[in-house]
């Protein structure tokens, strides 16, 4: 028994050298380093601290988009590129002209004239080196002078001294863009002015009832005719397509007066055309009767002592077709005596 209690398990003595694997953390010989539960855990070779490939992805996309841990952001090198970008923006928008069928572009290269844009995409130095103006030379305006209120009147003298109030309108277009932007200071302006002056001009060679009824047409011909002429003088590049008179009328204070002349005067026109027509209707008749007459000359040269028998007989009865009485000239023959008017209307005999 005594032997039995003396010796130990082997079991133990081996624990306590350290396992199969070597001593243990008490022991001397240094076997213990070897265990793999001593050693720390293996990293990969050019590892980040045990980081994960994921790991190291956000971590470099919050350092690029500015997150915690980002390195602050060069704003000169943003200003830069935001300046460069605007520059560039800047310069296609000012480069490139959509010019319409009905525009022209009128191109101005350092304050001075540089030419003129056809339709379509147009191309030119970008602003300020050259500035593009699109100007619309079809469009047709409308210039209207005087008015047909009552309180605002356009009076202007005849050639007979008289005073009527004329409203009017004048259409033109640009015909030359050039001259239109840069000859005149205010071409619409000048359109007006040259109208009035061209008006009263034509209106003063002629008589006031001439004004307002049979030539206005033709006062509206000259008058556009030499405004054309007058504003080519000016080199405005206007084109006038015409003039058009709403209205001329005597002046209001005159114009009961006047209304009651003109209504005279058209009677007075009415009686002569019905004078004229009368007299036209007689000499066609004439003229009828004496054809008649011709040809019964004609036939009486031919057989005088017929001809004249039956005139005789046809005058006598358009004569006597109106009396109640009957000429009987056989001879043995009693005359027959007619009766009363009354009886040969169907009257009763008392």
């Amino acid at each position: 028994m005594s032997e039995k209690s003396e010796a130990q398990p082997p079991s133990i003595a081996v624990l306590n050298e350290g396992g199969p694997w070597g001593g243990g953390s008490g022991g001397d010989d240094g076997d213990g380093a070897n265990s793999p539960w001593n050693q720390a855990p293996r990293r990969k070779p050019g590892g980040s601290g045990g980081r994960s490939a994921l790991d190291e992805l956000l971590r470099r996309g919050r350092e690029r988009f500015g997150g915690p841990g980002a390195p602050e952001p060069d704003t000169r090198k943003i200003a830069s590129f935001a300046a460069i970008g605007l520059v560039l923006v800047w310069l296609i928008w000012t480069s490139m002209h959509q010019i319409d069928p009905q525009q022209r572009g009128v191109v101005t290269r350092l304050g001075s004239y540089a030419g003129i844009l056809q339709p379509g995409m147009r191309f030119s130095f970008p602003a300020p080196i050259d500035v593009v103006t699109k100007i619309d030379v079809e469009d047709i305006r409308v210039k209207d002078i005087g008015s047909t209120s009552a309180n605002d009147q356009n009076l202007v003298l005849t050639g007979d001294q008289n005073i009527i109030d004329l409203a009017y309108s004048v259409r033109w277009n640009i015909r030359d863009p050039e001259l239109y932007l840069y000859q005149l200071a205010d071409p619409d302006d000048t359109v007006g002015e040259v109208a009035e002056s061209a008006m009263r001009a034509e209106v003063a060679r002629v008589s006031l009832n001439d004004a307002i009824g049979p030539q206005r047409s033709q006062i509206e011909a000259r008058v556009a005719q030499r405004m054309q002429e007058i504003l080519d003088s000016y080199r405005s590049g206007i084109a006038v397509q015409g003039v058009a008179i709403k209205q001329a009328d005597p002046p209001a204070k005159v114009n009961d007066a006047f209304k009651s002349v003109s209504a005279a005067q058209q009677e007075a026109q009415t009686y002569l055309n019905q004078a004229r027509a009368y007299s036209q209707q007689l000499g066609a008749k004439a003229e009828g009767e004496a054809a008649a007459f011709d040809k019964v000359y004609a036939q009486y040269r031919l057989a005088p002592e017929v001809t004249r028998r039956r005139m005789y007989y046809e005058t006598m009865e358009r004569v006597l077709a109106k009396t109640d009485k009957t000429v009987v000239e056989a001879p043995g023959v009693v005359p027959y005596l007619a009766l009363p008017p009354a009886a040969a209307k169907g009257t009763p005999a008392q």
